[in-house]
């Protein structure tokens, strides 16, 4: 028993102590939370714009080229695997530039755009069209209603929605190792390779994820009950 212990405690030391090799982990969790954040952000600014052509063209019949646009997008990233998407953005479409953290953010919140256009899409139909009608008989333009009435309220009952985006997109970051960019994965595979120990290097960054998605989950649920109790008062 205690050779089993001395075993795990060498092979602790070997993985996160030996030549400061913690800080490769604290690196990649640096930069998944940050791509993830900013990722998410451009998804969801990418998300609003497409999801409000969207709707207006299903309410107006107009826009039909930005709608067309919209559609081949959402389409086209919710189509193809991530990975692909990573790695043409990177090796084709920005092939002079290897600022792959920049790149990632980007990939990754095209990717998420595209999904978060739909969840705003829904929450913008969930809303009652009469507070569109009566924005309208204010004498309020369309993209003033949408803007300063519906889009509040699709927000509201969307955000753990989009919360749960936020999630996905930590999960999906660990693929970013294909750019050469420190993330969890990256990390637990560069230690691995100087130390040839797998159990350690993969185990951590599990229950990092885990922790991280779990926390976030224990928000989200917060966030809802709270937003519950608004809307009974």
């Amino acid at each position: 028993m205690n050779e089993i212990f001395e075993e795990i405690a060498k092979s602790f030391e070997r993985t996160f102590i030996r030549q400061g090799r913690y800080k490769l982990f604290v690196e990649g969790l640096g930069n998944t939370l940050l791509i993830a954040l900013v990722a998410t952000l451009i998804g969801i600014l990418i998300g609003v714009v497409i999801a409000i052509i969207k709707v207006l063209h299903k309410q107006t019949g107009k826009i039909k080229l930005l709608n067309a646009f919209a559609e081949v997008y959402t389409t086209l990233f919710r189509g193809t695997p991530i990975v692909v998407q990573l790695l043409i953005i990177y090796n084709v479409v920005f092939s002079s530039s290897r600022e792959a953290v920049l790149i990632g953010m980007l990939a990754f919140g095209l990717n998420s755009g595209a999904y978060v256009a739909e969840i705003i899409r829904a929450g913008i139909l969930a809303v009652d069209v009469g507070q569109t009608e009566a924005g309208r008989s204010l004498g309020l333009s369309q993209t003033t209603t949408m803007f300063s009435i519906v889009l509040p309220q699709a927000f509201k009952n969307i955000l753990p929605a989009l919360g749960n985006e936020f999630i996905a997109v930590i999960k999906e970051t660990s693929v970013i190792g294909y750019l050469g960019v420190m993330d969890l994965t990256r990390a637990a595979e560069l230690v691995i390779s100087q130390t040839l120990d797998v159990y350690f290097p993969y185990i951590s960054i599990a229950l990092v994820y885990l922790a991280l998605v779990y926390g976030l989950s224990a928000l989200l649920k917060l966030m809802e009950r709270r937003l519950a109790r608004s809307d009974r008062s």
